[in-house]
């Protein structure tokens, strides 16, 4: 396949499947509603997820190196939290969270295009640093879904409070709900994030041949884990819910793209087109 497609076809797909979703709540919300996702409409989601990981792969690995940017490392954060979000839809209706999920697949898609600037991973070969790569991107695509999440309710919880909810989020299902699988997926999160930065400090040496340094990257990850962190105290101690949780939320989830994918951003885009 050659490499203008393979962005090309899951972006396709993912718009494709967004047209027909936002159709059908279009046509009959309520319907929608009841019966979740199709098993044909699954299935095609899975094909998009597909064709985007081989993307993901050809970017990162595809020249015998392994590779990371600021383009490939957003694609591959919303790559994986659509993975998260497939595997939920078997367990809960989620139809009001495409409006935000397969758009974000679109982007996710195309954004190596427009941003292939890459840098080679240095102790990519190292079974450690792989690991901690994994773990961390895992908690990276975590936070995404969560702060589409949290967005969503938002949303949600507006319209509701002013008594005209969009046909388009007439699927959701109940807040409460919501509110559950959002500190579910913060939790899971939060766990992965815990690693990422105690595995980092504690063998810097051994992950990045480098002693451990508090640089900007890692203080807005410790800002993020401080924040989540709080947040999930504040949710046993004191039932924290609603408005509150969906600010923290989204700080938190800030801090932490703050913490690399910012600053990929800074020096890839913005310094290099300033050079």
């Amino acid at each position: 396949m050659q490499p203008i497609l393979l962005h090309l076809v899951p972006a396709t797909l993912y718009g494709a499947l967004g047209y027909w979703f936002w159709r059908s709540s279009q046509a009959d919300p309520t319907r929608r509603g009841r019966r979740g996702m199709s098993s044909h409409e699954r299935l095609l989601l899975l094909l998009a997820l597909a064709t985007h990981g081989l993307m993901v792969h050809a970017a990162i690995f595809g020249e015998q190196q392994m590779r990371f940017g600021f383009g490939s490392a957003v694609s591959l954060m919303i790559w994986l939290a659509i993975c998260f979000y497939w595997i939920e839809t078997f367990y809960a209706r989620l139809d009001g969270l495409h409006a935000l999920i397969l758009p974000a697949g679109v982007v996710g898609s195309l954004l190596p295009l427009a941003f292939p600037d890459q840098h080679v991973l240095v102790n990519a070969a190292s079974p450690a640093f792989r690991a901690h790569f994994v773990v961390a991107m895992l908690a990276y695509s975590l936070f995404t879904l969560a702060a589409l999440h949290a967005v969503l309710m938002a949303v949600a919880e507006r319209q509701l409070h002013s008594g005209q909810l969009s046909r388009a989020l007439m699927g959701l299902p109940p807040l409460l709900t919501m509110e559950t699988l959002l500190f579910r997926l913060i939790a899971i999160g939060f766990i992965l994030l815990t690693l990422t930065l105690g595995s980092g400090i504690a063998f810097s040496e051994l992950l990045f041949n480098q002693p451990f340094r508090l640089d900007h990257k890692t203080i807005f990850a410790i800002v993020s884990w401080l924040l989540f962190g709080a947040l999930l105290f504040g949710r046993v101690a004191w039932g924290w819910r609603g408005r509150v949780a969906l600010r923290w939320t989204l700080a938190g989830f800030l801090a932490l793209i703050l913490a690399y994918v910012g600053s990929r951003f800074v020096v890839e885009v913005l310094l290099a087109r300033a050079g």
